[in-house]
């Protein structure tokens, strides 16, 4: 069963109900499955802004960012191995298979990991709560950084900057310290340098596209074969994508993600509590188009969704 909402001639998947299969959690986009030692990760069309659930979605955003991720998994494989296991509806279980339609294109059958606590934030520029931050302290999550540094400018070099993963509402930034005592100072160390890695391979591999990563967050996870690549990679909704034509520093560059959509709500009355507002056809197809453009910008090739 789908519970789905009508934009233009396209229709956004907005929750899944598969039966007979566990569901363990929805997150803000995904609705993951458990099947014993793998999981089932779906990507709905869900869109939030302000930490809030909008009552429509934004069709084929699921289908989006699953190819996005896929696409980065397969570049950065070199450097770290990931948890995908397949994306292809006929490698999932029988069980799976009577949902092939709901599940084509916005799925992942992936391994089971003990999923770190924390957000692995890589920052290449001085933007969101890193300026805020550096703004009031000079510092971001206890990074000193050098004065007079304008908003959106490049950093001397990337950072690393962990966050507490909060089950509502937006992650917390937190310092070296508060994450050494969540995770082990070695594993930290650890994943310190594979962020970064794995920024700066991004980076360099977009710049050459025309975009400009000017932040995004990983999630790690362990199994017995060690450290895994988890969840997304390097999607609008987990990186700050700014396009190069338009950058310049001492503003907030446009990016290609839920601008639109907050552009929007700011114009409303809306005091951002639950329930949201519905969004226009407008604004859902307009929102629609950039994280296209991201993905078509990003790999060469066209996704008809």
């Amino acid at each position: 069963m789908t519970h789905t909402c009508a934009a233009g001639t396209e229709r956004a998947v907005t929750k899944t109900d598969l039966p007979g299969v566990p569901l363990l959690k929805r997150g803000k986009v995904r609705d993951v499955y458990d099947l014993g030692s793998m999981l089932l990760m779906v990507a709905t069309d869900r869109i939030s802004a302000f930490d809030v659930i909008m009552p429509n979605g934004i069709p084929g955003k699921g289908k989006i960012l699953t190819r996005m991720s896929l696409f980065w998994f397969d570049l950065l494989g070199d450097i770290i191995p990931n948890h995908l296991v397949s994306a292809r509806v006929e490698d999932f279980p029988p069980p799976l298979h009577e949902h092939a339609e709901i599940l084509e294109g916005r799925s992942m059958l992936v391994r089971k990991t003990e999923p770190f606590p924390i957000e692995c934030v890589a920052r290449g520029y001085l933007a969101g709560s890193g300026w805020s931050d550096y703004v009031k302290t000079g510092e971001v999550c206890g990074v000193a950084l050098p004065p007079g540094l304008e908003q959106a400018q490049k950093l001397p070099k990337p950072i690393f900057t962990p966050a507490r993963k909060a089950q509502t509402g937006h992650d917390e930034n937190i310092n070296w310290d508060e994450a050494g005592r969540m995770v082990e100072p070695k594993i930290l160390m650890k994943l310190k340098d594979i962020t970064l890695v794995l920024y700066e391979k991004a980076a360099d591999y977009t710049r050459e596209k025309g975009i400009i990563i000017a932040d995004t967050k990983f999630e790690f996870g362990e199994d017995s074969s060690g450290i895994l690549l988890i969840d997304e990679a390097l999607t609008p909704d987990s990186s700050r994508f700014w396009p190069a034509s338009s950058y310049q520093t001492g503003t907030s560059p446009p990016s290609f993600d839920k601008q639109f959509v907050r552009d929007y709500l700011e114009t409303l009355t809306w005091d951002k509590a639950p329930p949201a507002p519905a969004l226009p056809d407008e604004i859902v197809e307009k929102t629609r188009e950039k994280y296209l453009e991201a993905y078509e910008l990003l790999t060469g090739k066209r996704l008809d969704v």
